[in-house]
Formats: structure tokens, sequence, C-alpha cells
């Protein structure tokens, strides 16, 4: 139902965008975000968006690099990535919340799509 895809492989202070369609019928309704699982550490959340897109939440970390958004005529978010780092490589995720958001709880994660940034 969630579809996750864009990752690849950049040089540090390079950019990517993450895509991910949701297949079902819900995508109005609830919130988004993207979580990312680093090697040998456990899924963490990175950013999300309320069903209105007007409303989202970072972490510290990509506060000023990432921007999620939301496109709704094709069912998509998207996690922009600016001046990505080294320690941004992981697994990325979507993943749709059981609400509207910012903070509703999330209940459903789409496959992985691999972010790779080099030094």
């Amino acid at each position: 139902q969630l579809q996750a895809y864009g990752g690849g492989l950049v040089q540090a202070g390079g950019s990517l965008r993450l895509s991910c369609s949701e297949s079902g019928r819900t995508f109005w309704i609830n919130g988004m975000g993207w979580f990312r699982q680093a090697p040998g550490k456990e899924r963490s959340f990175v950013a999300a968006v309320d069903s209105s897109g007007r409303s989202t939440r970072y972490i510290d970390s990509v506060k000023g690099r990432f921007t999620i958004s939301r496109e709704y005529n094709k069912n998509t978010v998207y996690l922009q990535m600016n001046s990505l780092k080294p320690e941004d490589t992981a697994v990325y995720y979507c993943a749709q919340m059981d609400g509207s958001g910012p903070n509703s709880p999330f209940k459903f994660w789409g496959q992985g799509t691999q972010v790779t940034v080099s030094s």
C-alpha cells in the first residue's frame, strides 16, 4: 500500500528526493511521515506532515536540510533531502498515521529505500 522510492548513492553535500505513493483511499485524511534505519540501529522517526500539509515536524538533526511535503493529486509524500551527510545513510521508510497528525500514531510502514551518502 505504501511504496517508497528515490534512494541512491550520493556524495556528502548532495541532494536526493524520496517519494512515497499511497495506493489506498486514505491519503487525504491521514498524516504521513518518514523513518530511517541505519546499520546496527533501530528504526527512528525523521519527519512528519499532517493531513492538510500545513503542519510539519522534524528531528533536530535534519531541520533546515530536509523538507517533507505531499501532493494530493498523486497520493504522494516527498522527502527532499539537501546537504546530505554520511550519518544520513540509512534505509528510509514512509509511514502513514492513524489520524490527521502531525502527532498521531503511525500505523503502516512501507518498504524502504536505501540512501547512502559517501564522504
